[in-house]
């Protein structure tokens, strides 16, 4: 009897590993070395928002290469273009967006003032409807040194408006950091455990931004309204590590 319920399990993790695998729709698992895949990666430049310091360079690996099974994103301390800092903000728009499914990447943060990683999604429809109507979901975002996560979706609702969770997290480990996206809730994941979700069924308090397709975003911003600046403690070079980025089929 034993050895039938060892063997009912083994089958049961088998498949569950087998449709893990097969489920994924995109995915880049950074097995190569030098710039990221230009098929899957394009770059946002230049200043963007938020009165970040950080001046994002296109396709250049002092701020986005990939190494030894990683992709790493690299906060540096030096001028240009008039900013203090430069950094890499990697998107997938034009080249890949999904509606509904699981997203997750396995990364490790760089923590300290000023410092400001991210995974997140936009709706692919930004150039033409702006920010917030197209709605953006933040898979993950950590700030400065506290050894917290934060997952939050925004989106216009006669305004901008916001709804999203924290949990506890040593970012300076790596983690999976996820999330389920169906017709009728966006949930976030800290190592497939949910600790935050939101009802968007039916397009409730104006949730349709979320019935559209979204693309992805990873990025290191230096300083901004939130995490406030860089101060004398903040070591530079400073790394986000990405072991991959992964998209699965919709939730059952």
């Amino acid at each position: 009897m034993k050895r039938l319920i060892l063997l009912f399990v083994t089958i049961l993790a088998f498949s569950a590993c087998s449709r893990q695998k097969t489920d994924i729709i995109w995915s880049d698992e950074f097995n190569y070395n030098g710039l990221p895949d230009r098929t899957k990666w394009g770059y946002d430049t230049g200043y963007i928002a938020n009165n970040e310091k950080q001046y994002y360079t296109p396709a250049r690996i002092e701020n986005a290469l990939v190494s030894n099974g990683n992709l790493m994103i690299i906060g540096r301390k030096e001028k240009m273009k008039g900013f203090a800092y430069t950094s890499a903000r990697l998107i997938t728009l034009g080249k890949f967006d999904f509606l509904y499914g699981r997203a997750e990447a396995r990364m490790r943060l760089p923590a300290g003032k000023g410092i400001w990683p991210a995974f997140w999604m936009l709706g692919s429809d930004i150039t033409t409807v702006g920010w917030p109507k197209c709605g953006e979901i933040d898979i993950m975002e950590h700030i400065n040194n506290v050894p917290v996560l934060y997952g939050t979706a925004h989106w216009d609702n006669k305004g901008h408006v916001q709804s999203g969770g924290t949990t506890p997290c040593d970012v300076t480990q790596f983690h999976d950091y996820g999330l389920e996206w169906t017709p009728d809730s966006v949930r976030w994941l800290l190592d497939g455990k949910r600790y935050y979700a939101f009802s968007i069924k039916d397009s409730v308090n104006n949730t349709s931004p979320f019935h559209r397709p979204q693309h992805l975003l990873l990025n290191l911003a230096i300083g901004g309204d939130w995490p406030g600046d860089p101060d004398s403690t903040t070591v530079f070079p400073d790394t986000v590590f990405v072991d991959w980025v992964r998209v699965h089929k919709p939730v059952k």
